[in-house]
């Protein structure tokens, strides 16, 4: 094997690696705070003293900063007010869920408690951590909120952009391949259930400041595999949409729309001998 000279390469590396770096947050660091922060929120490990609470939440609230400082250039960001406006905020946000993870316990006839909810289902992390996103991106925080937003992705399957405007309470159902889009708004009520898209219709650079995903209104649910499109698409209140439904048009309240794909079903005339059929 000749030599090659590796210093044009890590010149490269060094020159990019060094602008990403102090653009970015660290993932670890990052997941470790989002991590904390539920677990202080919805203890599943051990119930903490009643005295340990405001030094955990403090821990949280360093963390934050420090998280924030390592990225954000103190002179042009107020990264003491960002900390103050979100922890002011996370008795909102708890609140909030709690009325998520009820509304799941009451309409989903598997689950035996709301702490079941919320220790177990992947739906009720996957819109905790979105709520807290959402606030950090309310706030103006840059990439953080994607960062946290990206690893409840990876461990639910729900791709949930944190800039989405959710209403309280709402539901994921099964969760798996959920995608909610940026500029999607949802109002308060809604359920969805596992494989529902709500994307664009078509996606261009220059429609970053363009409402391109759906809106659906109050007390809609959305059964699986549904896929609902564009920014000017309504789905109106109280209505039922089915499974496998593909939407780019806007639907009046009180509707029902189903796939109109009809299921044949006949008596089989013959008896499969089980040695004939190979996977």
């Amino acid at each position: 094997m000749k030599n090659h000279s590796t210093q044009p390469l890590i010149n490269l590396l060094r020159k990019t690696h060094t602008a990403e770096w102090e653009a970015t947050p660290s993932s670890q660091e990052a997941i470790s705070w989002l991590t904390d922060l539920v677990q202080f929120l919805f203890p599943s490990n051990h119930l903490p003293k009643q005295s340990s609470y405001e030094g955990i939440l403090k821990k949280n609230q360093i963390d934050l900063e420090n998280i924030l400082l390592s990225y954000l250039d103190p002179k042009t960001t107020d990264i003491e007010a960002i900390v103050e406006a979100f922890y002011d905020s996370l008795g909102a946000i708890y609140e909030n869920l709690r009325l998520d993870a009820t509304k799941t316990y009451e309409y989903d006839p598997a689950a035996t408690s709301v702490n079941e909810v919320i220790v177990s289902y992947p739906g009720f992390y996957a819109i905790a951590v979105y709520r807290i996103a959402n606030k950090l991106t309310r706030l103006n925080v840059p990439v953080l909120p994607r960062i946290i937003s990206e690893y409840a992705h990876g461990k639910t399957g729900v791709d949930i952009h944190p800039n989405a405007t959710i209403g309280v309470p709402f539901m994921i159902d099964h969760a798996t391949g959920v995608v909610i889009g940026e500029t999607s708004v949802i109002g308060n009520n809604v359920i969805i259930y596992q494989g529902v898209t709500l994307g664009a219709l078509f996606v261009a650079k220059e429609m970053s400041d363009i409402k391109r995903h759906p809106t659906v209104e109050d007390d809609v649910v959305i059964y699986a595999r549904t896929t609902i499109l564009g920014g000017n698409t309504v789905i109106g209140k109280n209505s039922i949409i089915g499974g496998s439904v593909f939407l780019t048009k806007s639907v009046e309240p009180n509707s029902q729309v189903f796939n109109t794909h009809q299921l044949r079903i006949t008596q089989k005339t013959y008896t499969l001998d089980g040695t004939e059929f190979n996977l």
